[in-house]
């Protein structure tokens, strides 16, 4: 990358909020904690600094070398970034009696490059408990609201410029906020918006085929859309150097592990599919605490893995699907961490294969991935997928495992599935599951009396799985699933809909 922004994290729950909206810019950017060492500051084209939960004037305040900043780059400094900078730069700042949070109307004092075909008075979403009272000498008032004086301001540190926001343009309720962060990087920073799937596949597939070289790489693939990107980016590059193990747990959907073989051998990847049903069956049987289903599904999975690639000879890559906020929630802001989350695929790199890691998505969100996996040709089946947990079907089955409860839910889970399908439902859909709970109920069948097990029917929207909303599902369709489930699945009587949002409660159950 001949251009990219560094975005320092001082703990604000938007950070990777900012740094999607460069991304939807088409500008190239990366998330470091607060106190990452910049070397050479001429790598970067432009420093954004985040927001942060903490005030400028509390005893554990983050603090950073500002010098090693301004002057060298252009410098967009948001909410305690500004009153960081403003403050350190010989401005005042003090507490606000009360924390200024929500919608305010910007009245723009001066025109400026920053503000470039924006309304007049357009709205912005303020969320901060410090007020800048003066800018620092030199610099000058851009904007401000009723409510506080210094919205936004401007200066020069040895030819460089330097822009404080004291509101929050990347999120929506900032009406015009990806205008005025696009502004800063094409006006001020001299970004190009030629950060593209296309771009980023060119670029990629060079370095995998410089890294690699002529060594052979393996990687598991699951079915979802992280490893079966990953998956068509490395073939892409290396072509039939990459050799795919995709292990059946017996926790995948109804059918699932077939067809998507079946989609993989049609466009030509090269994929071992393994089945490992019942040994993965065996280790749960009876198993009911999550965290022991995780270890156990964990370690077979390793053992089934590593028995696998010591039946192939000279490879010396394990490729996994890593994507950028699984890299994000290994960093913290009170310095970077030197462990980085495993693929939850995976599980973790077993020490017996002595393999050197390739993760060419680790810099990608969500929804770049997606992007990326069209512009190679994934199949649009995979690419919509909704999200599926790496343990599978065994932390949607509350209780103690069994191999009858397995199919219970595979069988309740493919009827809500089909049925979002065909209604039309599924791609307005972020993620939708079956939940078995650990509970039986009484019901009426015929003239017999049945005590069978309940399902939870599960259906949130999201971005990315931080907050989720549950969906608004018509009656019609939730009575149609829950008559099918109860007469076509012995075993089920009763069918629920989970109306709970993330937070305070989570997607999955488990």
């Amino acid at each position: 990358m001949d251009q990219k922004v560094l975005i320092l994290d001082f703990g604000s729950q938007y950070t990777q909020l900012i740094a999607r909206r460069v991304r939807e810019a088409n500008v190239y950017c990366e998330i470091q904690p607060y106190n990452f060492t910049i070397t050479h500051p001429e790598e970067w084209q432009a420093i954004i600094l985040s927001g942060s939960p903490y005030s400028v004037k509390d005893p554990e305040a983050l603090h950073v070398n500002i010098d090693h900043m301004l002057g060298h780059i252009p410098v967009l400094a948001v909410c305690y970034g500004a009153q960081y900078v403003a403050q350190e730069l010989g401005g005042e700042v003090q507490r606000s009696q009360k924390r200024e949070y929500g919608k305010a109307e910007l009245n723009i004092l001066l025109d400026d490059p920053i503000f470039t075909d924006l309304d007049k008075n357009s709205q912005v979403w303020m969320s901060h408990a410090d007020t800048i009272l003066e800018i620092p000498e030199g610099f000058e008032l851009l904007a401000s609201t009723e409510g506080i004086p210094v919205a936004a301001f401007r200066g020069n540190r040895h030819g460089q410029p330097v822009y404080g926001l004291q509101f929050h343009p990347e999120v929506t309720h900032t009406l015009q906020g990806k205008q005025i962060l696009s502004n800063f990087l094409y006006r001020i920073a001299g970004c190009r918006p030629d950060w593209t799937p296309d771009s980023f596949i060119q670029e990629s597939v060079r370095q995998i085929k410089e890294e690699v070289g002529d060594d052979q790489v393996i990687m598991a693939i699951s079915g979802g859309v992280d490893s079966t990107v990953c998956a068509y980016l490395v073939q892409e590059a290396i072509g039939d150097q990459l050799t795919c193990i995709f292990v059946d747990n017996g926790l995948l959907r109804k059918d699932e592990f077939n067809q998507v073989l079946d989609a993989y051998h049609q466009h030509g990847l090269h994929v071992i599919g393994v089945d490992a049903r019942h040994r993965f069956w065996d280790g749960l049987n009876g198993v009911s605490d999550p965290e022991t289903k995780r270890k156990i599904i964990g370690k077979t999975f390793i053992e089934v893995f590593d028995e696998e690639a010591h039946k192939l000879t000279g490879i010396s890559w394990l490729a996994q699907g890593t994507i950028y906020p699984d890299v994000i929630e290994s960093l913290s802001v009170h310095g970077p961490s030197a462990t980085i989350k495993s693929h939850h695929n995976v599980g973790g790199l077993p020490d017996t294969l002595h393999l050197k890691l390739l993760e060419p998505l680790r810099f990608l969100f969500k929804d770049e991935v997606r992007q990326v996996g069209l512009a190679l040709g994934v199949p649009e089946t995979i690419i919509s997928r909704h999200p599926f947990p790496g343990p599978g079907l065994s932390i949607r089955i509350l209780g103690a495992i069994t191999e009858e409860k397995i199919k219970l839910l595979q069988e309740a889970d493919d009827i809500f599935i089909r049925n979002l399908k065909e209604s039309g439902w599924y791609n307005k859909v972020w993620q939708a599951a079956v939940i078995l709970l650990n509970a039986q109920s009484v019901g009426v069948m015929g003239d017999e009396r049945t005590y069978e097990f309940v399902v939870a029917l599960r259906a949130v929207n999201s971005v990315d799985g931080m907050t989720a909303e549950w969906c608004k599902l018509p009656h019609e369709l939730l009575a149609k699933v829950s008559n099918e489930i109860i007469n076509q699945v012995k075993g089920i009587n009763r069918v629920v809909y989970d109306i709970s949002t993330k937070p305070p409660a989570t997607i999955e159950w488990e």
